[in-house]
This record gives structure tokens, C-alpha cells and sequence, in this order.
């Protein structure tokens, strides 16, 4: 088996605990392009925020970004996957949040927009390196059927769990419902999902699943690894992932990504 194509997350996967990519892991990308294969990112981030990592690898692919629900090209900005979430789930789930008093935000035309800076708020921003927008209402957001996604975030970790199951309860397998970091409870529309997302690069330049592998840590990377020919894990992966993958690498601050591509690629 050949890999012609790599996804990789980047929190928590390919950037270490300082949200940095690791000279060895871009010198080793970097070999890997070299022989032809193409490698790209898998993230629940917004797409600016992740196109700023995807100019340190120089890459010309398309970018699965928003868990997947766009799917954008990080030079000719060519949109392959758009699937963002309907009005009437967005602005129940907006409600949701609002009636349970924690941080919650969305996203709008490539913008982080928030109705208070609370203090999740500039934890979030300062993770994305995403200056955001204050706006009046997010319903407005929601109501007009182009929201990406809508993230809470809370450290309460039991509430967290509680909204999570109660959503899922309420909405079955119509919306997408996934916590990403222990802290983030992230919902889109059901067909934004980084598998499909990924399917969808990979017909794009007419790559065979068994040719795709796919690194990642977190729930909304099961589907992404358990869909490509080669799903790796981190080893600082919650353990439910690392029982979807083939293959289980170092740490992300141990170059997990460069010894997972030196072992399958180089």
C-alpha cells in the first residue's frame, strides 16, 4: 500500500503545547511532499487561523476546516465543501447554550463572533490567534443559515458531558455533536464531519481511501481515522481514539507526527 495523501489535525496533534509546529515535524512534512504526496490539514479551527500553519508547509490543497464543514483551497481559495448549519438548529442550539448560562459562539463568513468577550471568550481567541467580533445577538447568526458552527466552552467538565448527551438525545444523527479540547462542545451541520470532508480531497485528486491516512487526538478525529486506509493516533489521545487507529505515535510534544510519517510514508 501506497499513501498519496495525509490529513493531520493540528491541536493537540501536529502543534505541541505552545500551538507551534516542531522543526522536525516541518522537516519531515517537508520530505514527504518532496516524494510527491500531498499532505494537508484536518482541523476543527476556522480557515484563517488554519491557513496561517498552512503557509509554514507550504501547501497548495485544499484545507478541511470548521470540523469539516469547509473544505477551501489555501492559495486559489477554491471552495470544494460548504455545509454549514440551518437556521432552525442553529438557533435552538443558540438558545441552548444561552438558557444554560455558559460561553457560547459562532462563526460567520470567517469571522469568530461572540455577543460578550467573556473570559472562555479570550481563551478561544488567544488559542486561534482570531481577533473576534462582537455582535448583538447571535441569532441573527444563526437565523440566517450560514453559521459554520457553534462552539460552547466551559470548564465545568460534568455540565459539559450533561449538554453534550442532551443535544445528542434531542437530535439524533441530524447535527454533527462532538466535544474537541475537554473544555469545547462544537455542533454543525451532521454532514460536516472531517470523514467526509476528507472523502471528499481525496476524490478531488482521485486517491483511493486505502491510499489516505489520517493523524489525530480528539472524538471529532475518530471518523476521519477510522475512514482512512491508515488512522494514527497520538499518544496523548483520549482512549477512545487511539481503539479506532492502526497505529498509536508519540505525543504531540514528542513529534508524534514526523515518527507516524517516518514509519508509514518515508
Amino acid at each position: 500500500m501506497s499513501i498519496k495523501l495525509v490529513a493531520i489535525d493540528l491541536d493537540d496533534t501536529l502543534l505541541d503545547s505552545g500551538l507551534k509546529i516542531s522543526d522536525s515535524c516541518l522537516q519531515v512534512i517537508r520530505q514527504v511532499q518532496q516524494k510527491g504526496i500531498l499532505v494537508t490539514l484536518a482541523t476543527g479551527r476556522m480557515y484563517p487561523s488554519a491557513l496561517t500553519y498552512a503557509r509554514q508547509l507550504k501547501v497548495d490543497v485544499p484545507l478541511i476546516t470548521y470540523q469539516g464543514a469547509l473544505v477551501k483551497n489555501s492559495l486559489s481559495e477554491e471552495i470544494l465543501y460548504y455545509r454549514p448549519l440551518s437556521p432552525q438548529p442553529a438557533t435552538e442550539i443558540i438558545d441552548f447554550f444561552r438558557q444554560t448560562g455558559v460561553h457560547y459562539h459562532s462563526y460567520l463568513e470567517d469571522q469568530i463572533c461572540m455577543e460578550a468577550l467573556t473570559r472562555e471568550g479570550r481563551y478561544y481567541a488567544k488559542i486561534a490567534g482570531i481577533e473576534p467580533v462582537l455582535v448583538d445577538d447571535l441569532m441573527d447568526i444563526g437565523s440566517s443559515g450560514k453559521a459554520m458552527k457553534i462552539m460552547a466552552v466551559t470548564e465545568d467538565k460534568e455540565l459539559l458531558g450533561d449538554m453534550e448527551r442532551e443535544l445528542k438525545d434531542k437530535y439524533g444523527d441530524s447535527l454533527n455533536i462532538t466535544p474537541s479540547k475537554p473544555i469545547f462542545l462544537e455542533i454543525m451541520a451532521r454532514e460536516a464531519n472531517k470523514a467526509d470532508a476528507l472523502r471528499v480531497v481525496a476524490a478531488h485528486y482521485q486517491i483511493e481511501q486505502n491510499e489516505v491516512m489520517a493523524i489525530g487526538d480528539s472524538y471529532n478525529d475518530i471518523e476521519m481515522i477510522e475512514w482512512a486506509g491508515v488512522g494514527v493516533a497520538m499518544g496523548n489521545a483520549w482512549e477512545d481514539v487511539k481503539k479506532a487507529a492502526d497505529f498509536v505515535t508519540r505525543s504531540n510534544d514528542k513529534e508524534g507526527v514526523a515518527e507516524a510519517l517516518r514509519k508509514f510514508v518515508l
